[in-house]
């Protein structure tokens, strides 16, 4: 397969994760049973948008000195286009780990400890189906045409308002078959994921809820995964692009925690986005999109949607005062 990763690119990248994971979990904190400040959040936030763009710049220098500019240029628009998707699809992650904190009363100072383990969790997963999906299309390069399909229906769902989405925790298969086949406390217990009563092993509702934020992110690697195939085919940019934008999921949750209503048309200008990349990677035999057109059109319409989204907001507020 086409692709700038070496041996070096790889080890480079792998070694910047974990030092940005290890920075990360012992540098954002929170005291004691407190929730994590907005404004702390917004700038981690804008910490770690800053080291995604960084190594976008770093990626261009050394492409431009061992590929020439016209190579640097491509591929590292492409991995801004994906970290762009990637990290506009993870704000849904957001909303259903809200959704799930909440239907589960989990407080604050137990959130932090399960997105720890989620992000860890989503790393490992992403980078398992990335490679299984960059061999899949390697291999069966059809198999285009079957992502290009399932995003524009993906994003049709997105523009309907996905109100054939189960809203109630409750609903969920996972969850009914976890609390059939597992002994499971009816209380939390501390910080404990399993805890032994009266000789018996017993899970906790906190690993239920571990379990479920799991889940949510390989049923959103689902969708993202593809996506991003359709902005790249190059696993090295995949996956890069993949890891920034999930990197700074944990700050992004407590940043968006008091504002998810306030997000109002994100889930249509996602689904405009991923009907314009369906559409794209269908029309794969008969016209290939330049990579500068996919980005142009991802940043324009984000900026569209958080602009209606500020006005509706607006709007609402003046109404209600």
């Amino acid at each position: 397969m086409d692709t700038i990763g070496n041996f070096w690119l790889y080890a480079v990248f792998f070694g910047l994760v974990s030092i940005m994971l290890l920075i990360d979990f012992l540098g954002f904190k929170q005291k004691q049973g407190q929730a994590v400040a907005v404004k702390t959040a917004a700038y981690w936030s804008i910490a770690w948008v800053t080291v995604a763009s960084l190594f976008g710049g770093g990626l261009w220098l050394y492409l431009q000195q061992t590929a020439g500019v016209t190579i640097a240029n491509e591929k590292v628009m492409e991995y801004f286009a994906g970290y762009l998707l990637e990290k506009s699809l993870a704000v849904d992650n957001v909303f259903v780990w809200l959704m799930i904190f909440a239907a589960f009363a989990i407080p604050p100072a137990l959130q932090r400890k399960l997105l720890l383990y989620g992000v860890l969790g989503a790393i490992v997963l992403r980078t398992i189906f990335i490679f299984i999906g960059a061999w899949f299309v390697q291999e069966f390069s059809w198999i285009l045409y079957l992502f290009g399909a399932f995003l524009v229906y993906t994003g049709f769902k997105f523009l309907r308002g996905q109100d054939d989405e189960p809203s109630n925790i409750e609903d969920m298969a996972l969850l009914k078959w976890l609390r059939k086949h597992m002994r499971i406390t009816p209380q939390l217990q501390g910080d404990r994921f399993f805890v032994r009563q009266n000789g018996l092993l017993w899970a906790t509702p906190l690993f239920l809820v571990l379990i479920l934020v799991e889940a949510s992110d390989v049923i959103f690697a689902v969708d993202s995964i593809p996506a991003i195939f359709a902005v790249t085919t190059d696993p090295f940019i995949v996956l890069t692009a993949n890891l920034m934008a999930i990197l700074g999921l944990r700050a992004m949750f407590f940043l968006l925690a008091g504002s998810a209503a306030k997000m109002h048309y994100l889930p249509y200008g996602l689904g405009i986005i991923l009907v314009f990349i369906g559409f794209k990677m269908l029309m794969l035999d008969v016209f290939h999109m330049p990579i500068w057109i996919s980005l142009s059109f991802i940043v324009l319409v984000l900026a569209i949607t958080a602009w209606l989204s500020i006005r509706h907001t607006k709007g609402l507020d003046s109404s209600q005062s």
